[in-house]
């Protein structure tokens, strides 16, 4: 079962289920792998590109919340938060702070980064094994740090 079908099973059971707040989430993540389908022309989208989607509006989510919670607005910041949590049942299980700084530490060896001047191309090889399972910018912060 492909990232898309799953999604479409769990808005056709929140439906059933009548839970307006997980269907108003899942109809949004419907629309914007609909939109991603369309704009990459291609009928079924494959799963690392609902993934990407996925993760794309998981991070919208997270700087709406920090937004909201910034301007007092805790109402809204709670809404963002359970769109939040539907979401993040379809991302991958996030590495661990250890698993992350062996990928980081693998990524360097394998790059033969010796400066920060090789943090792109340690960046590139670290993403690529993090497959999104770390998020960008704890990553980048990682490497940062790891880097002489």
């Amino acid at each position: 079962m492909t990232l898309t079908e799953k999604i479409t099973a769990e808005l056709k059971a929140s439906m059933l289920a009548k839970d307006a707040d997980r269907t108003g989430a899942l109809r949004m993540l419907k629309s914007a792998i609909g939109y991603a389908q369309i704009e990459k022309k291609v009928e079924p989208l494959p799963d690392a590109d609902a993934l990407t989607v996925v993760q794309k509006e998981a991070k919208k989510r997270r700087d709406a919340i920090a937004e909201f919670e910034r301007g007092g607005r805790a109402e809204l910041a709670a809404k963002e938060a359970a769109e939040l949590k539907v979401l993040e049942e379809f991302l991958p299980k996030q590495l661990s702070a250890e698993e992350l700084e062996a990928l980081v530490k693998a990524a360097i060896a394998e790059v033969g980064a010796t400066s920060k001047k090789d943090m792109g191309a340690v960046m590139k090889a670290a993403q690529a094994k993090a497959a999104g399972r770390a998020d960008g910018k704890t990553l980048s912060g990682l490497v940062n740090r790891l880097l002489p």
